[in-house]
This record gives structure tokens, C-alpha cells and sequence, in this order.
């Protein structure tokens, strides 16, 4: 337990949380190592012009992750947002002004019905509408078809597991090209395997967005990849040509610190040529740690995947409780542990579990089952 770091958030008026979840943005997405960190002072030492950063920075980016273009953001959702806008004004002013009122203009963003989730709405922020193809079931290449017309501006795809018979994003890139419709593929956390950052612009995705709170950058960063021409517009809608050329974007509100543009470089040089083997084998001791000082009860397992996961198998009828009363119990301490409960079982997701914490996760683990 780090006294000073409790110490501190006491006298904020906030509770600190051990994270066995993962990297959330409502728990403050990730925690930059000290390299990290490090150069993140160190920027803050000089004044730079921004719009001048962004842009070579996003050359840097590009390059480590084979694509036209890139631009760092302040997050995925904001990464959408300006895709989203550079799709449907490209680079000229007149048209950036009229936003967020797109009408006359490409305003409507086609997604498959099966896929709707609840970040699509940052791409309606720009003054779009969605368009829906096919229904809960899936949807067919002719449906997907039908729904682009000469007002789409972009066809988004979400990259998140999904049961119903929907069409792969090689197809949907496709049949959207044949159409002449821009692809958006929403890729937030799909940073590892390291393939991940270069698989959707190599099948033709037009932009691609990522959140870099998943490779350790700052919660509040991301970056948006993908075509040179669209890259370039949505580096015009960003909050430093607004200030700096006197653009009308609509990412003004959507700023972000030289000090966190700085993070995402570091962060990414160190993501891709990081051993990844180490990095799983320092989560999977840390879950055994756990599993040791738990004890024999509950009956506990450890996932053998990419991201060591500590799953306990409960009695409820003999506990007495619920997983998700237990999930409750554990989060209402201080410090607050957030895990994953789901009927029977709790899961500790040990990659953002810090070094040490295990045996407070122990105890209070051991309390609340007690």
C-alpha cells in the first residue's frame, strides 16, 4: 500500500481504486510508466507551436505504424469526431464552417443495425445521421449497398466481438469503395497483437482510430490513422488551426497538452518494441501471487491468454452472497478494488494491477468472503 498516493487522493476527496479491470477511461485508463512520464516533464520545460507538433508527430506515428498518415488526438472518441468531420468537409473552410449544421452536405454515417453501440454517437456530433443496414439478426452485401447513397459521408465499423451474422470489415471496405463511401474503423483497443495497428488500412480502411490509453499513453490520448488526404483534413478541423490559422473546425474543444502528444510517441515506441512475453508473464506471477495468498478457498484458476486473468469459482449458496454483492462489497472499500463479476464467478484482470497489491487484494478479497 503507497501511504503518500492515498494520502493524496484523500485530499482531493476521492477514493484511490486497485484496478483489476482493465484500462477504463472512467478508472484513468492507464498508468504511464516513469520513461513515459519522464519525457512528459521534459516537454513541459519548452512552449511549442502545436499545430507545428501535431504535425510532425503524426509523420513519426505513421511510419511506426505503416500508415499514410496519422494525427494524435485526445482520445479515440475525439479520433472519430475528426475523421468523422474531415469526411464530410475534406479540407475546405467554407464547408468546415457550416458544421455542426451538415445539411446539403454528406451527412449521414451508414453502420451495419447489429453493430450500433453506444460510442457511435460521437460520429453524429459533427451533424450526421446514422443510417442503419440490416437488422439485429445481420446484414447482407446487398443491404449494406443499399444503404450508401450520395449523402454518406463515412460507413463506421465498430471492432468489438459481435454474435449476430454481420459482414467482415474486409467486406464492408469493399462494398463501400465500389460505392465510393470512406471506411471508419473504430480500433480502440485493438493494439495488441502489434498487427493490429496496421491490418485495417492494409485491407483499405480509409481511417482507422485507436485509444493510446492501451499502450500506456495517457488516458486522455489516441491517435487517428489512415488516408493522407483525410489525415490532412482532420488535422484542419483540430483545436491548434483553429487558433493558429483561423480555420472554423469543430475540434476546438478537443485540445490536448504538448506534455500528453509527447506520452503517446514515447508510449508507442515503447509498446511496439517492448518483449510482450515478459509483460504477460509479469501479470500471469502476479495473478499467482494472488491465487497463493487467497489460499485454498475459493477454487481459483488463471487464463492462459494474452492478458492473465484470475477467475474465483464461487458457492453463492454457501457464501451467502452474490458475486455481484461481493463485486459491490469490494468496490465500496477504500481503496476501492474494481473487478469483473459475473454470475458464480469474479475475475481479477492482472495487467493493470500494480506490483505489490496483491496481498491487499487478498485481504480484502478474503474479508468480503469471510
Amino acid at each position: 500500500m503507497n501511504k503518500d498516493a492515498i494520502d493524496l487522493y484523500a485530499d482531493m476527496g476521492a477514493t484511490p481504486v486497485i484496478n483489476a479491470l482493465g484500462n477504463r477511461t472512467f478508472l484513468g485508463g492507464s498508468a504511464p510508466t516513469p520513461e513515459i512520464l519522464a519525457a512528459m516533464q521534459l516537454a513541459g520545460r519548452y512552449y511549442v507551436d502545436m499545430d507545428e507538433l501535431l504535425q510532425s508527430t503524426g509523420r513519426i506515428v505513421a511510419e511506426m505504424i505503416q500508415a499514410e498518415a496519422a494525427l494524435i488526438t485526445p482520445g479515440c472518441a475525439a479520433a472519430l469526431v475528426l475523421g468523422t468531420s474531415a469526411c464530410i468537409t475534406g479540407t475546405d473552410p467554407n464547408k468546415m464552417a457550416r458544421l455542426p449544421n451538415a445539411t446539403g452536405l454528406k451527412n449521414e454515417v451508414v453502420i451495419q443495425r447489429a453493430q450500433r453501440y453506444k460510442y457511435d454517437r460521437v460520429v453524429r456530433l459533427p451533424g450526421t445521421t446514422l443510417i442503419e443496414a440490416g437488422n439485429e439478426a445481420g446484414t447482407t452485401a446487398e443491404q449494406l449497398a443499399r444503404a450508401i447513397n450520395d449523402d454518406t459521408a463515412a460507413v463506421l465499423y465498430p471492432m468489438i466481438d459481435n454474435s449476430a451474422n454481420i459482414l467482415s470489415v474486409e467486406e464492408t471496405i469493399r462494398i463501400a469503395h465500389e460505392h465510393n463511401a470512406p471506411v471508419i474503423v473504430d480500433a480502440a483497443f485493438d493494439v495488441y497483437p502489434l498487427e493490429g495497428f496496421s491490418k485495417y488500412t492494409a485491407m483499405g480502411a480509409d481511417l482507422v482510430g485507436y485509444g493510446a490509453k492501451y499502450f500506456g499513453a495517457p488516458n486522455s490520448s489516441g491517435i487517428l490513422c489512415g488516408r493522407k488526404d483525410l489525415i490532412e483534413a482532420a488535422h484542419l478541423h483540430s483545436f491548434a488551426c483553429f487558433e493558429t490559422r483561423e480555420l472554423p473546425g469543430v475540434g476546438r474543444p478537443l485540445k490536448i497538452d504538448r506534455q500528453e502528444v509527447v506520452g503517446v510517441v514515447v508510449a508507442l515506441r515503447r509498446w511496439l518494441s517492448m518483449d510482450h512475453d515478459v509483460r504477460h508473464q509479469q501479470a500471469a506471477l502476479r495473478a499467482d501471487n494472488l491465487r497463493r495468498q487467497l489460499g485454498e478457498r475459493p477454487k481459483a484458476a488463471i487464463s492462459s491468454d494474452d492478458s492473465p486473468t484470475l477467475t474465483l469459482t464461487l458457492d453463492e449458496k454457501v457464501l451467502g452472497q452474490t458475486s455481484a454483492e461481493i463485486e459491490t462489497a469490494l468496490r465500496d472499500g477504500n481503496p476501492s478494488i474494481w473487478m469483473e463479476a459475473t454470475p458464480g464467478q469474479l475475475h481479477f484482470h492482472m495487467h493493470t494491477v500494480q506490483d505489490g497489491d496483491e496481498e491487499l487484494l487478498a485481504k480484502r478479497i478474503s474479508e468480503v468472503l469471510a
